[in-house]
């Protein structure tokens, strides 16, 4: 038991799909799991386990921010050895040629953060995600049909930030979009021997100033969730 999921051990399964948000987490195992289970309420931080093609799957809210999504992860690790981490969210396109709804896998995740900074006195680590459960996600998007865009994102600690030109360096080194996540889940499974990857939709574009409304982003992104479990079942 830990002090922010609480759950039984044995509640959770060995591979965690990670939405920022808990209502995703709940439409998520609603719509894709058999028998799915609440294992946790805590701070309305919702949870679930359940079945997917056979496979034990859970689904974890894991809330805003890299200082959120460290304690979640560093629970699910730590105190119910999930293995396998599959972040599930939402970003905004850096890129002109990505539009609303693309999915993209991210191969590494810079910072404007300071997490990893502390953790390596000041220095920069390259955070990346799994190469395995990469190669999974693109072999399983391009079985599916599915057109993604694998590269560099960038996480971020500032979700409004009406500085665009800040972003132009980010921009100029061909990084796809940011997020808010990724950079903290990938240091923190390679700290702790788990593996990790983010699957992301494009939410909205600082590009075309394009964005799909909330409630779009709770129920929207059925192919991201679908291609994050079929992953998730060979893991």
């Amino acid at each position: 038991m830990s002090h922010h999921i609480a759950a039984k051990q044995g509640d959770i399964a060995e591979t965690v799909l990670l939405p920022g948000d808990p209502l995703r987490a709940k439409f998520v195992a609603e719509t894709f799991l058999e028998e799915p289970f609440c294992y946790t309420d805590i701070r309305n931080m919702l949870g679930f386990t359940g079945t997917y093609k056979g496979k034990r799957i859970s689904v974890q809210g894991t809330g805003m921010g890299q200082p959120s999504l460290a304690i979640y992860g560093y629970e699910l690790i730590q105190s119910y050895q999930a293995k396998n981490l599959i972040r599930i969210g939402s970003c905004g396109a850096l890129n002109k040629t990505l539009k609303l709804r693309d999915i993209i896998i991210a191969m590494g995740a810079c910072t404007d953060g300071s997490m990893n900074r502390i953790t390596f006195n000041g220095q920069d680590y390259a955070a990346i995600a799994d190469f395995s459960l990469l190669q999974l996600a693109y072999e399983k998007a391009v079985g599916s049909s599915i057109a993604t865009r694998i590269g560099n994102v960038l996480a971020t600690d500032r979700f409004y930030g009406d500085d665009l030109e800040a972003l132009k360096p980010w921009t100029d080194h061909q990084v796809l979009a940011v997020e808010m996540e990724s950079n903290v889940l990938y240091t923190l499974a390679a700290r702790y021997g788990a593996r990790a990857l983010s699957i992301l939709t494009v939410s909205d574009s600082l590009v075309t100033n394009e964005n799909l409304p909330a409630r779009q982003r709770e129920s929207s992104f059925e192919d991201m969730a679908r291609l994050a479990l079929d992953v998730a079942v060979e893991a």
